[in-house]
């Protein structure tokens, strides 16, 4: 009887196989090798991909005329594409698979790569660039947990099942090929004068871009406008009092501090009425399970995560930990069939004592309510992420892991509990000043609002047991604890003052609020509901979305400030150049990301989208050529040299006073530092001052952390210039520093619906 080969996504993904399929595994490893590069049994070969080990072959593998980029040879559009290994560490690893795929003994195959579209792609590039023939089935894995492996095994797949699957990764792949390849090489060709280095488009890193740039240019042409709020305590029987802003109509705001120190004047001591009181009780469902997006916007929101840091959390709890399920995930519901581990396994993650009451409320349940939890057509290829049916050992997992565990806990328990219930109160007081002159005359209007948390309901899940006064500020005032009031009731001006505030810019995006803009095509939706209606049109999946997010910044397009996304002024000038194109549009990328789902479940053809796609890399290209043939972007001139006196200009590698023509002094600032580009107004400034007054952003310490530093312009003994940290850590030297990793685990914060976790996250996104 022969064996099976098993080829896994990763490493670690072969060794728990190994666990579970029956006898024992010796390691394999090629002469003069240190490292296993597959594991043997009694029936079975274990072996894995280490990620995408093959890609589509670059144009020039089709010609080699294509090593060259000439505006004639667009669109390039292969009849049949090109597989390659990517490396020379894949190519060791291409090879042992290949050689498995060979021996005799080797009669069927195990897809056991990750179970979604990627990790289809994965298993079929390398079995296609191994040579396979044998049959294959298809292991499909939403937990690494050993229970879920061996039920997994005992339930094979067949491929005829996947197959559309299939055909959605490979349309996915070749379709950023053809328009990615396509485009960047007609901008980067009509654009060589402007820019340094390629200009690189695709179909989801552009509208993703469009989003950033958008953003940035609401932000530069914002003008700041002053106005005043007038807010007043007022006093009542018995020492109560309560405090209340002015609104003239619906609006607080006051146009100039004249006005505000008429009325302040006009009203102080003086009595008012209460003469409007509401008080409404509302309910608040709670939130849904997560997906990996609201996961990553979440955890972006409490604790500065970026989106890859949180994916890579979450990567760790499913594989290393057992802890939680398949993380790549689109779907926030269950299916059916998973109805009788739920109160198993709130029993589990209720054996800590943070979850324990929340998680007896769940088992006690004589009914689940289901509603919103578990829906079948709503969950394609994963279910939400949930924590896994067994024991988990929290005390191997790093602070990263343990913050997003409780997440999923939490949230798991949550969506089990009955609504939380709040008393909200509004209260107008109003105020006569008669006889006073215009602009202090009355009546004046004082509102007042209050929030009083009557039923914890699922909020007691997050601590949340009594109270959930809301400290943030708005035109409305801030939110407080009010006493006992009748309307009616007599309320003296005990105090009274004005403050002077000045309008602010829109915020820049963070990883939190940018991954809600993609998920839902670059529109403003709050709703928990509204946001899974409009998934299927959202740029990107939630397995690429960091990824992207990370392109923009290798590229130069956009930098870190802390949580803030800044757009780089060669992004901004990419976006400002394609002047609309449509490879800027959010529906754009997200009706073919709504094609490929179409593709999945077989109600479009891949013939048909792939013909489409060819059609617009061919119309982008005629487009980018027409419209930026004869652009130029004039290289910055930032004025005299310190030491020559000629005209410092901007060129590919730096600013300096020599050209072709003239060979000058030889001063330079060269753009490269730390993984990041200096601006010419940052060079300007060191030339101007040889310092700079505020910290630069954007530059990546060897760790991979961005960080921010002061920069200084000093001249090496040799005669030389060099741009230098002007930090005290540099001038000690020492490596620049981590930026500060999120503080130990607080206790639990309630979990705020998505529009909240974007207000807290872009709190922080205004830059300095």
């Amino acid at each position: 009887m022969g064996k099976t080969l098993v080829i896994a996504e990763k490493p670690s993904v072969g060794r728990d196989l190994a666990k579970v399929l029956p006898g024992s595994f010796q390691v394999g490893k090629p002469t003069g090798e240190r490292s296993a590069r597959w594991m043997e049994g009694p029936d079975h070969v274990i072996t894995w991909a280490i990620g995408h080990l093959v890609q589509l072959a670059e144009p020039d593998a089709y010609d080699k005329k294509f090593k060259r980029w000439k505006m004639e040879d667009l669109p390039i559009v292969p009849q049949e594409f090109q597989l390659v290994v990517r490396d020379d560490q894949s190519k060791k690893q291409m090879s042992v698979i290949k050689n498995l795929l060979k021996r005799p003994d080797v009669d069927q195959v195990i897809n056991a790569c990750d179970a979604g579209r990627e990790g289809e792609l994965i298993f079929q590039w390398v079995f296609r660039a191994g040579g396979g023939t044998q049959p294959v089935q298809r292991l499909w894995l939403s937990s690494m947990t050993e229970t879920a492996m061996r039920r997994a095994l005992d339930s094979l797949r067949s491929p005829d099942e996947l197959v559309l699957l299939g055909q959605a990764a490979q349309s996915r792949s070749e379709a950023d090929w053809l328009v990615g390849m396509n485009a960047t090489r007609a901008a980067t060709i009509r654009l060589r004068s402007s820019f340094d280095g390629a200009v690189s488009l695709g179909r989801v890193q552009t509208p993703t871009l469009a989003i950033l740039a958008r953003r940035e240019e609401e932000i530069r042409a914002f003008v700041p406008e002053p106005y005043w709020l007038v807010d007043a305590k007022f006093g009542l029987d018995g020492g109560r009092s309560y405090r209340g802003r002015l609104h003239q109509g619906t609006s607080p705001r006051l146009k100039t501090a004249a006005e505000a120190e008429a009325i302040v004047a006009a009203i102080h001591g003086r009595n008012g009425t209460i003469t409007k009181l509401d008080k409404v009780r509302r309910k608040e469902r709670a939130p849904m399970l997560y997906d990996l997006t609201s996961l990553q916007r979440d955890a972006g929101s409490r604790y500065g995560f970026t989106a890859r840091r949180t994916l890579a959390a979450a990567q760790r709890c499913y594989e290393e930990h057992k802890a939680l399920t398949y993380p790549r995930t689109s779907s926030r519901y269950l299916t059916t069939d998973m109805i009788p581990e739920i109160k198993p396994t709130a029993t589990h993650v209720g054996s800590r004592a943070e979850y324990a009451a929340a998680a007896k409320y769940v088992t006690g349940l004589d009914t689940l309510p289901l509603g919103r939890v578990v829906n079948d057509e709503k969950v394609a290829d994963h279910h939400a992420i949930i924590p896994t049916n067994e024991p988990h050992k929290l005390d191997k997992m790093g602070d990263d892991d343990r913050r997003i565990y409780d997440m999923v806990v939490r949230r798991f328990l949550a969506v089990f509990h009955p609504e939380a219930e709040f008393e909200n109160t509004r209260i107008e007081t109003t105020v006569e000043t008669p006889g006073a002159a215009a602009p202090a005359e009355g009546p004046h209007v004082f509102r007042t609002r209050g929030r009083v948390l009557l039923v914890p309901g699922w909020r007691g899940v997050y601590g949340e047991l009594e109270t959930n006064d809301d400290a943030s500020q708005d035109d409305e005032g801030t939110a407080q604890t009010l006493p006992k009031v009748e309307q009616g009731e007599a309320a003296k001006t005990v105090e009274v003052g004005s403050e002077e505030k000045v309008t602010k810019p829109p915020r820049r995006f963070s990883d939190a609020s940018l991954l809600g803009a993609m998920e839902t095509a670059g529109q403003l939706v709050d709703d928990d509901e509204m946001r899974e209606a409009m998934k299927d049109s959202g740029i990107g999946t939630p397995a690429t979305r960091a990824a992207i997010i990370e392109r923009l910044i290798d590229v130069g397009y956009t930098e870190r400030d802390g949580r803030a996304l800044l757009v780089t002024d060669k992004g901004l000038n990419v976006i400002r150049l394609l002047d609309g194109h449509p490879l800027t549009s959010p529906s754009l990328t997200g009706d073919w990301e709504a094609r490929l789902a179409r593709i999945e479940s077989g109600d479009e053809t891949r013939k048909a989208f792939m013909d489409g796609i060819a059609r617009f890399a061919k119309q982008t290209v005629e487009e980018l050529d027409a419209k930026l043939k004869d652009v130029r972007i004039p290289r910055a001139n930032l004025g005299p040299c310190p030491v020559c006196g000629r005209d410092i200009t901007e060129n590919r590698k730096g600013f300096s006073c020599w050209s072709k023509d003239d060979p000058g002094c030889g001063f330079v600032i060269w753009k490269s530092k730390a993984g990041k580009n200096l601006a010419p107004a940052v060079a300007k400034e060191l030339i101007r001052t040889g310092k700079t007054a505020k910290q630069v952003t954007g530059f990546k310490s060897r760790a991979g952390r961005n960080f921010r530093a002061k920069l200084a312009l000093h001249q090496t003994e040799e005669g030389k210039w060099r741009v230098e940290f002007d930090e005290p850590w540099a001038q000690e030297g020492m490596k620049a520093p981590e930026p500060e990793e999120a503080a130990p685990i607080p206790p639990p914060a309630v979990a705020p619906t998505d529009a909240v976790a974007d207000q807290a996250a872009d709190g922080a996104d205004v830059a300095a």
